[in-house]
């Protein structure tokens, strides 16, 4: 990893931590709990879109990391981590088809995010009675994987976004 690497993600993690602060300090109408913005998914996206995919995993495990020591805690960066890995993984996995734009990768990892948390509760708690909760959550994945799918497509517009071909970005090693 190169010094100008290391110097995006770092500051890209940055990023992500501001947007998740802010994010607590938004009092949502609701009070369903693991329900967020997820504003900070954002930066993740970007990440998708305009690093490999190593980096953007790299991103992503410093975003949990800190902000569990920052925000949540451990129990909240173990459940963040395993929403994340799965998130990823599903959005890597939609970003292959063409027709898939970024707020359908946005809505399908964050509902993924929702589905991965939901399934480390259950390890946690040893119990299945948390898949009640899920449909739940799946709705506020679909809109708030909207309004971050949204939000990131008019930044990477913004900044003259042309997705990679399959020799740069995502896929490359």
């Amino acid at each position: 990893m190169n010094t100008h690497t290391v110097t995006r993600i770092g500051i890209l993690v940055g990023a992500a931590l501001v947007l998740g602060y802010v994010e607590r300090l938004i009092p949502l109408p609701f009070a369903l709990p693991g329900i967020k913005l997820g504003l900070a998914n954002t930066v993740l996206l970007y990440g998708l879109y305009m690093m490999t995919w190593r980096n953007t995993m790299t991103l992503m495990v410093l975003k949990v990391l800190l902000s569990g020591i920052l925000f949540a805690g451990f129990s909240g960066a173990l459940y963040s981590f395993s929403g994340g890995l799965l998130s990823l993984v599903i959005m890597l996995l939609m970003m292959q088809y063409n027709d898939v734009s970024i707020v359908g990768v946005s809505i399908s990892g964050a509902v993924a995010h929702n589905i991965g948390q939901v399934l480390m509760a259950m390890l946690v708690v040893q119990t299945r009675g948390l898949l009640l909760y899920l449909p739940v959550l799946m709705v506020s994945g679909v809109i708030t994987g909207m309004l971050t799918g949204v939000i990131a497509k008019n930044v990477l517009k913004g900044l003259s976004f042309h997705r990679p071909s399959n020799e740069v970005g995502i896929l490359q090693k």
